[in-house]
């Protein structure tokens, strides 16, 4: 953004309108604004992640809140659906789709490597926020010699608008699956992952097969634009979560004006281990009564035991807030490893007992209305 945009214009100042997400995504380039009874419309150049340049509007409804703006998307035929699209594509006939972009998500003292994929659907396999797509990685299924491979579930990272907010991608959050032997300590490639590499290793133009979308356990509510969602995650179990959030808080939807709270946890390594952490610190400045944003960090955060901090500390530290909010109605999300359930539940547990409630009931309680969601792998 060039910096005589902004001294130019006392409202730009106050839009900060550099979307800059970490190490992905888009910026914000040329810029021009006007503004008329209070209302500012923000015209911008947005560069997709192939480099290419694509014109779009940000709508501020009033100077005062000209720090959140937010980008129209299309087509809104999109909204227009009463069910979710399943399965339009299966395993037997996939889709053919085209990798726009991989960027690496994390920095250098992340344990591991996850990645941005951004993937071009052209329209042809919408979803919607809380999915999943298949992925069939090329080659031979070595079970089953002569039959393809099997298919991977990923959930998907990004709104039905994907990163371009066009409608024609979709965004994937993956973790590069590898090996270490035991003994030696050294990463064994022979036992890596197969389908998360291959998307990890793939290049611009690269194709890709697609099944689905499936899932309806994860999607986002929206009957009631005042509730209150609870999102926890680990690791990238935040993918569905950073769809919610762009929705809620990135997109302007004719047929959605988010106005509850949404309350996200991640558990995460280190630092350099948080995904989208830049894009949730934006919505947490410019939505402050709308957003909260709690991180732990098992490697750098200890809980109050002295122990290592993950994402069910977390959880407890706020627990009388958490189990108030559920009462009047609040969803609650849960999505990563199927390692982070039980030490989830048993907190759950340990609270609800010191609440005099019976962790069984409550929970069926919650499933009973709906309220909560759970997508592990």
């Amino acid at each position: 953004m060039a910096n005589s945009a902004v001294s130019q214009n006392p409202v730009a100042v106050s839009l900060n309108p550099d979307f800059s997400i970490r190490r992905s995504v888009f910026k914000a380039n040329t810029l021009g604004f006007s503004h008329k009874l209070g209302t500012s419309i923000q015209h911008f150049d947005l560069k997709t992640s192939n480099g290419k340049f694509r014109r779009e509007t940000l709508v501020c409804m009033s100077l005062q809140q000209a720090s959140q703006c937010k980008v129209h998307v299309s087509p809104l035929s999109l909204e227009d659906a009463k069910e979710p699209p399943l399965n339009l594509y299966k395993p037997k006939e996939p889709y053919k789709a085209t990798i726009v972009s991989v960027e690496r998500l994390v920095g250098p003292n992340a344990p591991g490597e996850t990645c941005h994929v951004v993937i071009d659907h052209g329209g042809n396999l919408p979803y919607w926020e809380g999915q999943s797509y298949g992925v069939i990685p090329p080659g031979e299924n070595p079970k089953k010699p002569g039959a393809p491979h099997n298919v991977r579930l990923y959930s998907i990272a990004s709104t039905r608008y994907g990163d371009s907010f066009d409608g024609k991608t979709a965004t994937l959050c993956v973790r590069r699956a590898v090996y270490y032997d035991p003994d030696t300590g050294k990463e064994d490639p022979s036992k890596k992952g197969i389908c998360s590499n291959f998307l990890c290793d793939s290049k611009p133009g690269d194709k890709v097969q697609i099944t689905g979308p499936s899932g309806k356990i994860m999607l986002l509510p929206e009957d009631n634009p005042s509730a209150t969602h609870i999102m926890i995650a680990t690791g990238t179990g935040v993918a569905p979560y950073r769809g919610y959030l762009r929705r809620m808080f990135m997109e302007s939807i004719p047929t959605f004006k988010f106005n509850g709270l949404a309350w996200l946890f991640l558990g995460v390594a280190n630092n350099d281990s948080l995904l989208y952490d830049e894009e949730f610190t934006k919505y947490l400045k410019d939505y402050p009564d709308n957003f909260r944003y709690d991180r732990a960090l098992s490697r750098e955060q200890k809980n109050k035991r002295g122990g290592k901090m993950y994402v069910q500390d977390k959880i407890e530290e706020y627990s009388d807030t958490i189990f108030k909010l559920l009462d009047e109605g609040a969803h609650i999300y849960f999505c990563g490893l199927k390692g982070m359930m039980p030490g989830i539940q048993d907190t759950l547990k340990r609270v609800a007992e010191d609440r005099g409630e019976t962790w069984e009931s409550k929970l069926s309680q919650l499933k009973r209305n709906k309220q909560w969601h759970v997508e592990v792998y």
